[in-house]
C-alpha cells in the first residue's frame, strides 16, 4: 500500500469525524427520544452500505443485495417465532450468519460475472426472493409480512424504549467495530487483491492469485454485513416484508454507498445519517416528492462532489 493511500485510512479528519458520529448516534437521541428509530435504521443502513462499499472497490456494483438483508430477517422472523426464547443477541448473530451462508453460495455463480452482468444477475436474484415472499401467504405472510414479538436483549426482559435504547448502542457499538475491522481489510492482502480486481485483473491472476476467489471473499463479507443489518432493521421494526428485499431497497443501499464515498468506511454511516434525516424531513415537508429532493442532492454530490460526503475529508489542504 503507498504511503498516500495509508495516510487517507489514518487521516485525523476521519478519526474526528468518526468520533463526531459516535456522538451524534448516541447523544442526540437522549435529547430527543422520538430519534432513536431513525437512527438505529440508520445505523443498519449504513453497515449495508459498509457492505455494497466493498464490491464498489472491486468495480462491482451490486443492485440486489437487500435479497440478504431480507433474508436475514425472515430468518431471523422464523427462529424467532418457532424459538421465543431466543435472545436479540442470537438473533442479530444469526441473520449475520444466515446472510454469509447465503452468499458464499449465491457468490459462487455471481463472481464469474463483471460490470452490469454482475449488478443485473443480483437484481434479478433479488426480485426471485421478492417474488417467492410476496406468493407464498401460507408461510411468509404475503406482502403482510410476519411480525415478531419483542425477545430479550442480554437476557433482560424491556420494555419498548430501553429495548431501543439498548439495540441503538449495540448498533452503534457493531458499526464502529466492523468500520475498523473493514478498513483493516482493505488495507490487507486480500483486500488489496479485491481491489486489484478493478484497477488489474489479469495481472493479478498473472502473480498466482484468483481474481474470482477474491470477490468471493469479498462478496461473502458483504452479504454478511447485509445480513447483520436487516437482522437489526427487522427487531427495530418488529415486523419483516418482502418490501425489505425489493430492489428499491437495493438501489437505497447504492444511493448510501455513492452518497457517503467509498474511499473510507466511515463514509458509509455519514451517508446513512445523511439519507435518512433527508429523507425524514423531506417526506414530512415534501409529502410525496421527497424522492426528488434525494435525487437533487445526488445529482449536486455528482458534480460537487464526486468522491461522495467522505471524500471531503480527503482533500489535501492548500499548503
Amino acid at each position: 500500500m503507498t504511503k498516500t493511500t495509508t495516510s487517507k485510512m489514518t487521516s485525523p479528519k476521519i478519526k474526528i469525524a468518526g468520533v463526531l458520529l459516535v456522538l451524534f448516534a448516541l447523544g442526540l437521541p437522549m435529547i430527543w427520544p422520538w430519534l432513536k428509530t431513525p437512527m438505529v435504521v440508520a445505523t443498519s443502513f449504513g453497515i449495508a452500505a459498509l457492505g455494497v462499499s466493498i464490491l464498489i472497490r472491486s468495480g462491482q456494483l451490486s443492485f440486489g443485495h437487500a435479497m440478504f438483508s431480507c433474508a436475514a430477517g425472515y430468518a431471523v422472523a422464523f427462529t424467532a417465532r418457532a424459538m421465543p426464547e431466543l435472545d436479540s443477541a442470537v438473533l442479530i448473530l444469526l441473520g449475520t450468519a444466515f446472510g454469509a451462508v447465503m452468499g458464499m453460495v449465491i457468490g459462487l455463480f455471481v463472481v464469474r460475472y463483471r460490470a452490469i452482468f454482475f449488478g443485473m444477475l443480483n437484481l434479478a436474484l433479488s426480485m426471485v426472493l421478492f417474488s417467492i415472499l410476496g406468493k407464498f401467504y401460507s408461510l411468509t405472510g404475503g406482502t403482510d409480512g410476519i411480525r415478531l414479538a419483542r425477545p430479550t436483549f442480554f437476557g433482560v426482559r424491556m420494555e419498548r424504549d430501553g429495548f431501543e435504547t439498548t439495540l441503538l448502542v449495540v448498533a452503534v457499538v457493531l458499526a464502529v467495530a466492523l468500520a475498523w475491522g473493514v478498513q483493516r481489510y482493505m488495507m490487507s492482502i486480500a483486500g488489496q487483491a479485491l481491489t486489484a480486481v478493478k484497477t488489474n485483473e489479469t495481472r493479478l491472476e498473472y502473480v498466482g492469485l484468483s481474481a474470482n476467489r477474491a470477490l468471493w471473499i469479498g462478496y461473502v463479507i458483504s452479504a454478511a454485513l447485509c445480513g447483520l443489518s436487516g437482522a437489526m432493521f427487522a427487531l427495530m421494526q418488529g415486523l419483516v416484508t418482502p418490501e425489505m428485499g425489493y430492489w428499491v431497497r437495493s438501489g437505497e443501499i447504492v444511493f448510501i454507498s455513492i452518497l457517503g464515498g467509498v474511499g473510507h468506511p466511515v463514509g458509509a454511516f455519514l451517508g446513512a445519517l445523511v439519507f435518512e434525516f433527508v429523507k425524514l424531513y423531506s417526506a414530512a415537508l415534501f409529502t410525496g416528492a421527497w424522492q426528488m429532493v434525494l435525487g437533487f442532492v445526488l445529482i449536486g454530490l455528482v458534480f460537487f462532489v464526486p468522491t461522495g460526503l467522505s471524500g471531503l475529508l480527503f482533500r489535501k489542504e492548500p499548503k
